[in-house]
C-alpha cells in the first residue's frame, strides 16, 4: 500500500493492536461478534483510519490499522473503546449490568509496523550526524 497524506503530510503509520473483554470474558460470538466487527468498522471509517486487517476472536481483538499522524493511538483507542462500549450496549443492555459500565479492559497491546528495519533507522540517524556535523560543529546525536 502507498503512503497516504493530509494537507502537508505524507505518511503511513500502521500499527497492529489486540483489546480484549473487560475479565477476558468469552462473549465475543454469534451476533454479537458481527455487530461487533461492524462497530468497529464504522468508528475506524469516522476517524479516517484505514484497516487493513482485523479479527474478532471469542476473547480479543486483533486489527492492523493505519492511522493519520493528527490521531494519537491513545486518543484512538480511548475514542474507539468508548464509543463501542456505548454501541454495543445499545444493541445489548442485557450485557450492561448498573455497577459495571465497562465493556472492554482497561489496556491494549500496540506495536508498530513497518517496513524499515532497526539497523536501517540507526545507519540513517548516524548518516544524518555526520551530515550536520559538515554543517555544524556541535554534535547532534542524543
Amino acid at each position: 500500500m502507498d503512503n497516504l497524506s493530509l494537507s502537508h503530510t505524507k505518511y503511513r503509520c500502521q500499527y497492529h493492536i489486540v483489546f480484549i473483554p473487560k475479565y477476558r470474558k468469552r462473549v465475543l460470538y454469534g451476533q454479537l461478534r458481527k455487530d461487533v466487527r461492524e462497530i468497529i468498522t464504522a468508528l475506524c471509517k469516522y476517524k479516517g483510519v484505514t484497516i487493513i486487517s482485523g479479527a474478532v476472536c471469542i476473547d480479543h481483538i486483533h486489527l492492523s490499522v493505519i492511522i493519520p499522524p493528527k490521531i494519537s493511538i491513545s486518543n484512538f483507542m480511548g475514542y474507539l473503546k468508548g464509543k463501542s462500549t456505548l454501541m454495543i450496549y445499545d444493541r445489548y443492555p442485557n450485557m450492561q449490568s448498573k455497577w459495571d459500565k465497562a465493556f472492554w479492559a482497561r489496556g491494549y497491546y500496540v506495536e508498530t509496523i513497518g517496513n524499515v528495519t532497526e539497523a536501517a533507522i540507526k545507519k540513517y540517524i548516524e548518516e544524518q550526524s555526520e551530515d550536520s556535523k559538515k554543517e555544524d560543529s556541535r554534535d547532534t546525536s542524543l
